[in-house]
């Protein structure tokens, strides 16, 4: 069954001056946020193949919003991310059921390749709980430039039984990186690590 989503919540935060410095090109990242009906709300249920399926629909529906947002070819996306929030007739499995199985391979076709790990954060709260979703370069984790977080949050959300579902992607890492570690332009993409 496809997610049933009350609302769909997308913007672009754009860095262009950090410490009184000029960043050019200005640092971009995407957040797209689905609202979404839990249909395991208020009931234990053994098997979460339902929240799976909607992971999967979310994942592609999600990274393609923000790529879009961002205005970029899939391939020119540097970072990903991924997070949930669960009303309180939720259970935090059912942000793991929606985040972790199937939710990444759609993703990663919507930035183009995405060798790594993409990193996630869930928690239970109600309206307005806001989760930091975790972000790294989707081709090799090892790169120190691009571990940020963005800040997810819709108001009015989640609702008891809502799950909020959030999916960061980047055009480039944080602002006036200078960390050392390993650079864009030295990553193989092939292990997900370098």
């Amino acid at each position: 069954m496809p997610a049933q989503i009350r609302k769909l919540v997308v913007q672009v935060d754009e860095t262009r001056i950090e410490m009184g410095q000029t960043v050019n090109p200005p640092t971009r990242r995407a957040l797209a946020m689905a609202v979404i009906h839990n249909p395991c709300a208020g009931r234990y249920v053994e098997n979460l193949d339902e929240l799976i399926a909607i992971g999967e629909e979310l994942g592609g529906l999600l990274g393609s919003k923000c790529v879009e947002a961002l205005g970029i070819q899939p391939g020119q996306a540097h970072s990903y991310g991924k997070a949930a929030i669960v009303g309180e007739a939720g259970e935090l499995e059912h942000a793991a059921a929606i985040l972790h199985p199937k939710l990444g391979a759609p993703l990663r076709k919507a930035v183009e390749k995405g060798a790594a790990l993409v990193p996630s954060a869930k928690k239970q709260g109600g309206l307005g709980t806001a989760v930091d979703v975790p972000l790294g370069h989707k081709d090799a984790a090892f790169v120190r430039s691009h571990f940020d977080a963005i800040e997810a949050r819709v108001s009015d959300a989640p609702r008891a039984n809502e799950i909020v579902v959030a999916v960061a992607v980047t055009a480039s890492g944080r602002p006036l990186a200078r960390v050392g570690g390993l650079q864009v332009s030295e990553i193989q993409g092939q292990d997900g690590l370098r």
